[in-house]
């Protein structure tokens, strides 16, 4: 049994489909396409099949996808025992968080490892909540987040270490009614106007949450990415938006109130595939990462 194959059929499972393990490996489509039939032929069994116009992994193909999972992280634990031999965690780590746990994260976290000797490669990019494990393929460590728990939608297959919770309260322009009140409850927003975010992000389940409460539908006029933008729209109107507590400009124009009834703690957790998992600087980027977060207020 070839580990290349494995390892060709483990990038296949994450990306799902042949262009995009020929991009990400930097190979082309056909030569992909060949070694996946030379696996086919090699190993005797049917790995892939057509599936509208691509093609998908057979049952034997998903159990050869998960074992090339495992002999990549023995792989990875086998040269970080080596590395630790030889000295103190180093190489490269590339972290990837959305923007506002990025916001909390990332200057403490750079000056905690500026002496570590591992080269840290920071980036920024908001998902909804089931697109954050397939950025694992990427990346060493994803920070995600979840209003449900703390592991995110999607990452069963990930190594998932919790970094804390925050809270996630509703804002308003400081002229707002409702910012004379310093507690809210789930009826009190009813009939509101909204700005929301994309659907499956974790700020919309708050959303649909007071929906649920108050058997009312939600009034959303506008769905944006980025908080600041919405920090802005707020404070120049009358509409209401979920923020979170720790990262919403205090001088924004803004307020914030909880709000009870509803579940409004998302929690933050880094995502890893098992093999990167394995290695000795990643290990510790991420207590890096659980350290600052707890500095930070995080609720652990």
């Amino acid at each position: 049994m070839d580990v290349r194959h494995l390892e060709l059929l483990r990038e296949f499972a994450v990306r799902g489909s042949v262009t995009a393990v020929a991009r990400a490996t930097h190979r082309t489509p056909s030569a992909v396409s060949q070694q996946l039939r030379t696996a086919q032929r090699e190993l005797g069994v049917e790995l892939v099949r057509p599936h509208g116009r691509g093609l998908r992994l057979t049952e034997a193909g998903e159990l050869l996808a998960r074992g090339g999972e495992d002999v990549a992280a023995a792989i990875a634990q086998v040269q970080d025992s080596l590395t630790g031999l030889l000295g103190s965690p180093a190489g490269s780590v590339d972290l990837l968080a959305f923007p506002s746990a990025a916001t909390i994260l990332f200057p403490g976290l750079a000056q905690h490892l500026d002496r570590a000797g591992i080269d840290l490669v920071l980036h920024d990019e908001d998902a909804a909540e089931s697109r954050f494990a397939d950025l694992t393929a990427d990346h060493d460590v994803v920070v995600a987040h979840s209003l449900t728990g703390p592991v995110p939608e999607g990452s069963e297959r990930c190594t998932v270490v919790p970094l804390g919770a925050e809270p996630l309260d509703v804002a308003m322009a400081r002229t707002h009614p409702l910012a004379a009140r310093e507690h809210l409850d789930a009826r009190d927003l009813a009939g509101q106007s909204w700005i929301g975010v994309p659907e499956g992000f974790p700020f919309d389940r708050v959303l649909q949450a007071i929906s649920v409460a108050t058997g009312t539908s939600m009034r959303i006029t506008q769905r944006l990415r980025d908080n600041r933008l919405v920090e802005a729209m707020v404070a120049g109107g009358e509409h209401l938006a979920i923020l979170p507590r720790f990262t919403t400009a205090a001088d924004g124009g803004v307020v914030l109130r909880p709000v009870a009834g509803v579940p409004t703690l998302r929690h933050l957790s880094a995502l890893m595939r098992p093999d990167a998992a394995q290695r000795s600087a990643v290990r510790h980027v991420v207590r890096a990462l659980r350290e600052t977060a707890a500095r930070a207020g995080l609720e652990q």
